[in-house]
């Protein structure tokens, strides 16, 4: 619009002056002499003033658009400085006086610049990095895909358990360093009640460049000391990379088996600080059948047990199609005899099924500690016997697991409220 307003009167201008009237010229024109009470009965006066006022806007016009761009480009308004070219004690260039707000933080001086959010500890090795540094850019913006690809964020599963380790970085040679150290509280996979345990490493998702430890024999409690090097990776490529570490027990006239396994998203990592790690093995994937949110609630008052079945998630696939038709089925039990049963409807072609059915029992108080859910994930099927995907046991003396067996002693110390819990679901 400014623009505009340039163009047209620096025609008008022109187009006035083209026509050399004496009493437009510039050099000729004395603005105290015109006699403003007499402008309507002089017509060519009237003009003469409309024209040259059309001029001294126009001029007005320039004067503002230069100080409009000044300012844009700047980023403040032009500043008239005094001669000798000083600006005086509070315009040097490039400081700035910032006042704050009561508990607020600023800088103030020369040296006060806008504070950068910060990606995390890897910053550290990048503050001296300056502009838009391809690494400072990519640390400020973490993707987790990969996280929620590889890292289970349930309930904390039974223990098969822990690995100690540590890492670090050569930040010259592009090198990432993990020392792995020992293992602790095993489980038994052989016969002899021990295991010959060892560590097999990838950067997920690359599976292609696989280290491992040496094998060592008949213990669960392994102390490896070893040292593991992934060359060539630098930092930007390390931080879109999920360390595996997967714990074997070496068998020599069959399959090794896996006894458990952990995941790191490396952007998680301050890798300049060299830290140190315990962290709990996982039973592995391939073992996992899914699990399953559920609620119980009892009320002594008219011995009514309520379980709401919610949802399940990460299903094992039953179907050639690589995804399930689950349906739960459950059973009421006193002892070893099957009282009750109730089923859910079927729900086609998926692994993380939202039921959200509600079951109620008739169980008398003093019967309560005895009794037990058999709780069974199905998979439907056309043609032939319908499969088990997994079950829980909810119980309060037999329960399928500790998680089974909290989860019912907590129901009865908390009458009347609903608790609920996610399962992890058994193979059997």
């Amino acid at each position: 619009m400014t623009i505009t307003y340039i163009v047209t009167s620096t025609w008008i201008l022109i187009l006035h002056l083209w026509r050399g009237n004496e009493n437009t010229r510039l050099s000729r024109v004395n603005f105290s002499a015109i006699d403003y009470k007499n402008v309507r009965s002089e017509p060519r006066s009237r003009t003469n003033l409309t024209m040259w006022a059309a001029v001294t806007r126009s001029l007005e016009i320039l004067v503002a658009f230069f100080e409009y761009y000044t300012t844009r480009t700047t980023g403040s308004p032009a500043s008239k400085t005094p001669a000798g070219g000083s600006a005086g004690p509070a315009s040097s260039a490039g400081a700035s006086a910032t006042v704050a707000a009561p508990g607020s933080a600023s800088n103030v001086g020369p040296s006060a610049e806008p504070r950068t959010p910060t990606a995390g500890p890897q910053n550290k090795q990048l503050q001296n990095v300056k502009g838009d540094h391809p690494s400072k850019a990519f640390l400020q913006s973490r993707s987790i895909s990969l996280v929620d690809m590889y890292i289970d964020n349930s309930e904390p599963s039974e223990s098969v358990g822990q690995i100690h380790f540590s890492l670090e970085y050569n930040f010259q040679k592009t090198t990432l360093i993990l020392n792995i150290i020992q293992g602790k509280d095993l489980p038994a996979k052989d016969l002899s009640g021990t295991s010959d345990p060892y560590v097999r490493v990838t950067l997920l998702p690359d599976k292609k460049h696989r280290l491992q430890t040496n094998i060592k024999r008949r213990t669960l409690n392994p102390k490896w000391n070893e040292t593991l090097y992934f060359e060539g990776f630098p930092i930007q490529k390390l931080q879109s990379r999920v360390l595996h570490l997967h714990v074997f027990d070496y068998d020599r006239f069959s399959r090794d088996d896996s006894i458990g396994e952990i995941f790191l998203p490396l952007c998680q990592v301050d890798l300049s600080e060299k830290p140190s790690f315990w962290k709990a093995l996982k039973p592995p994937a391939k073992d996992k059948c899914g699990e399953l949110l559920c609620s119980l609630c009892y009320h002594p008052s008219n011995s009514v047990l309520t379980l709401s079945l919610l949802k399940a998630r990460n299903l094992k696939a039953k179907d050639i199609n690589g995804k399930s038709d689950p349906y739960v089925k459950v059973w009421l039990q006193f002892g070893d005899k099957r009282i009750e049963k109730r089923k859910t409807p079927i729900f086609k072609c998926t692994l993380n099924p939202v039921f959200n059915e509600t079951f109620a029992f008739n169980v008398p108080w003093e019967k309560i500690r005895e009794c037990s859910l058999d709780v069974m994930v199905m998979d439907f099927d056309n043609i032939g016997r319908n499969e088990l995907i997994g079950r829980i046991q909810l119980a309060g003396k037999n329960g399928s697991g500790a998680s089974e067996t909290k989860h019912w002693q907590d129901m009865i110390t908390k009458p009347k409220q609903t608790v609920i819990q996610w399962h992890r679901l058994k193979p059997e």
